[in-house]
């Protein structure tokens, strides 16, 4: 039995997706693979009108929800670190619970501390160490690129970890 994880970096500039599988290994109960499927980003142009960029995140995740039909999708929360940036993050995330409300798809969502823990074991590990955990649990070769996919792939192995 296959199950799919989105994991979702919000933001309003760029967006993150790392999408997973975990496949259960037939004659073992207890035992699940897990591979990368796909990461990447959608992008938005500070030049644009905030409605017109709300729209391509609209309308880029309907994209992203139809290409890799997802059984659970995890987001990382809200880190409060800028008010301004916070906002605009706040609106992206809006904008992404919509969508996962139109197709009913089932939502966690994790601190960056919860993630950071998960993959390391330390709640204030450091970026570098969170995607080098990524790459090695995924057996990946080199750390994906942007930093804001490497970021959707570690909540995704987050949720993989707490089913």
């Amino acid at each position: 039995m296959e199950k799919r994880i989105l994991g979702l970096d919000p933001g309003l500039a760029i967006l993150g997706f790392g999408v997973i599988t975990c496949t259960q290994i037939p004659n073992k109960v207890q035992e699940t693979r897990v591979n990368m499927l796909d990461f990447g980003v959608i992008k938005t142009s500070a030049d644009v009108e905030m409605g017109q960029r709300l729209c391509t995140l609209f309308d880029d995740l309907h994209t992203v929800m139809e290409e890799f039909k997802p059984d659970l999708v995890a987001i990382e929360k809200l880190f409060f670190y800028r008010m301004s940036s916070t906002i605009l993050v706040a609106q992206a995330r809006g904008v992404l619970i919509l969508v996962l409300g139109q197709r009913r798809l089932p939502y966690i969502e994790f601190t960056p501390a919860q993630i950071k823990q998960a993959l390391t074991g330390y709640g204030n590990a450091d970026k570098l160490d969170v995607q080098e955990a990524v790459a090695r649990e995924l057996d990946l070769d080199e750390i994906p690129k942007p930093d804001d996919a490497a970021d959707a792939l570690a909540v995704a192995l987050t949720a993989y970890y707490q089913l």
